[in-house]
Parts: C-alpha cells; structure tokens; sequence
C-alpha cells in the first residue's frame, strides 16, 4: 500500500518563498505517496497542489499551543489513518504533538536553521526535543550535526534532505543596474538579505575598507531594513561609500543578482540553505559564504564558490578580491555554481529522498 502522509504547514508566504518545499509535497504525490495537506485553503499554491493530486484540509493552527487545534488534528489522525505526519513550524509541530500521543503516526519534524534548540530550554519540549516525536528532517548538515547534539531521537533519524529547485523556475532577464547608478563595466557584488544581526551587514561593509585602492568594485545591497543611521553611518565611514547602493526590498531580488559578478553572503550565525545563494548560483553568479550553518554545503570551495570564516572581514575582502583580479576564473565559477545545483539540488531528489526517509522510519516500527 502506498504511504499516507499528513503534513502539515503554512503556506502563506509568496510562491517564490515557499516553492523549494512545496514541490517535495507535489514531487512525492507524483512518486506514488498519498499526501494530504494540513494549511490554510486559500494560500497562492493550493490550486497547483490540487492539481497534482495533494489533499486540502483548509485548517492551520494560529497559535503554539491551541486546544481547538490539537483536537482537529487528533480528530483527522484517527480517521486519516496515517502513516506519518510532517509538521512544519512550531504551532504545527507542538499541536500535532500533543494531538499525536497515544496514537500510532510517526512524528516527524522539520528544522531549517542551526542554534536555538537546548536541553534546559523548557520550551524546547514543546517542538524538537518532544517526547512522542520520532523523527527531524534537517535542511542541511550543520543543522542535522547541531541538533544530534540535543535530539532525544536517535542520530540515524536525525537526517539532512537538502530543498530541491529547478533550472525552470529562473528565467527572469537580469536588471539594468543603471537604475541603481552602477556603471555598465563595474564589478558589482552583490548581497541579498535582510538587515538582521545574523546576516553580517557590518562584516560586508567592514570588508569594503580592505578592497584595493581605485578598483571598479561596486557594493549592491538588496533587502528590508537596511536604509537606517545605523547602516548610513557604516556606510559613510567605508573609502567605497559612493560605491555602495542601497536597493531596499525588491520582490526582483534574483534579477538583481543575476546581473552581479559575485553574490556574497556574509552571515554570522544560524544559517539554514540560504535561498538567496542558490538563486546567485542557477544565474552563474559566483557565491562567496561564511562558513555557518549550511551556507558551505551548497558550494565546493575553490571551484563553485569561496568559503570564508563567520565575521572575518579581512578573509572576505580577499576572497572578493581574489576573484575581482581574475574575472575569467570569476565567470567559470559562476558556470561551476549552476552545474553544482543541477546535479545536488534539484526538486526530483529532494523529493525522493523525502519519501526514502519516511518508508524507512515507518519499516523500523
């Protein structure tokens, strides 16, 4: 019989955001798993889910721990009769765990990013440190290694299923930076992301005061929250100031970065599979990453992407540098990088791995 699976997650987010995880769901229908969709019914993607054979149940819990909701769910597992259940954020995973006790599902959780999660956090009992769960799918290595440290679920359930993309889905031109008054022979660097601590905003600005001298190189940052007297003042401090360009929030941001030279994403901490790389990578833009979280797994360091130590802005420089001095190599590691994503992470082997995970856990039973 094929395997039945209950997932349950929230879905209304913009379609770009949340398409790597959507088409797991869609890719395992198409493998033969009977899914069902626990999420809110008039979320932008569930007519494609419908329309490849994943189940609707338009219902989502609205908070952590929510009694109406933890009933639902334990109403539909016993009627469902489920193999398994996939929770995707803290209200579905603490409700459905509750819901879940006493009855035969395996529990499985997901975990996007690394840190966080420890034995004498109490809330932390609530999600991934539960008792009746049964299994993390982890969207990357480091996260999977940081959280076999504190898992009460055993190491080999503990696993890594990178989110899948796919060539198609990025086919947009890339923008005219003139719009941005970068001239059309510069080297642009550039960095999406929003302006939380984690993302290391600072190191990048830090880094422009150790560039050569009189190079074309210009900084692009694309993301919300970036335009503050905070950042003004880092800016406005850096030899490069009128060389580096605010975009602000741009729903165009691969676009934008498919007309750089370099992507650079230099985050502190708590990385998951930072999207905004693997994007850099299918347009042939060459990825320089700190090494945190799962930043360094999308990437073969010296050949489709240079990897430099968390907040060393010295260390960042060079590497921008280094391919800033050889465009040629710059260009054929942009080449390297849509080959690495082809053949690592695409949605098909997302998909089927995902489904590999969950006949295997439940043939443990």
């Amino acid at each position: 019989m094929a395997l039945k699976l209950l997932i349950i997650s929230s879905y209304k987010d913009t379609w770009n955001s949340v398409r790597p995880e959507a088409e797991i769901f869609i890719g395992m229908a198409k493998l033969g798993v009977d899914v069902t969709l626990m999420t809110q019914g008039d979320a932008e993607y569930v007519p494609r889910f419908r329309e490849h054979g994943v189940k609707i149940i338009d219902y989502h819990p609205t908070k952590k721990f929510q009694w109406s909701a933890i009933k639902r769910i334990r109403s539909e597992l016993k009627l469902g009769g489920y193999d398994a259940v996939y929770m995707f954020n803290n209200k579905a995973i603490t409700n459905a765990l509750f819901a879940a006790i006493g009855l035969p599902a395996k529990m499985v959780s997901y975990r996007g990013q690394t840190g966080n999660i420890y034995r004498y956090d109490p809330t932390c009992y609530l999600t991934h440190l539960h008792p009746r769960l049964d299994g993390i799918i982890c969207v990357a290595n480091a996260v999977r290694d940081d959280l076999r440290q504190y898992a009460y679920v055993a190491d080999d359930n503990v696993v890594t299923v990178y989110k899948g993309h796919s060539l198609d889905w990025y086919q947009d031109e890339p923008v005219d930076l003139a719009e941005f008054n970068i001239p059309a022979d510069a080297f642009v660097v550039g960095c999406v992301a929003n302006a939380r601590p984690r993302k290391g905003l600072p190191v990048l600005i830090e880094a422009t005061h150790k560039l050569p001298e009189n190079s074309d190189i210009h900084i692009l940052l694309v993301g919300g929250g970036m335009d503050t007297p905070e950042v003004r003042q880092l800016i406005d401090a850096s030899p490069m100031a009128d060389r580096i360009h605010l975009a602000g929030f741009r729903r165009d941001a691969p676009a934008i970065i498919a007309a750089c030279n370099v992507s650079a994403l230099p985050s502190t901490k708590r990385e998951g599979l930072p999207k905004t790389v693997i994007e850099a990578m299918v347009y042939e833009v060459a990825p320089v990453v700190a090494d945190t979280g799962g930043s360094a797994e999308l990437v073969v360091d010296g050949d489709s992407g240079l990897v430099v130590p968390p907040g060393d802005s010295q260390a960042l420089a060079d590497a921008i540098a280094k391919l800033w001095h050889d465009p040629t190599f710059c260009k054929q590691m942009g080449i390297r990088a849509k080959q690495r994503i082809t053949e690592h992470f695409h949605t098909d082997l997302a998909a089927l791995q995902t489904k590999e995970y969950f006949e295997k856990l439940i043939d443990k039973a």
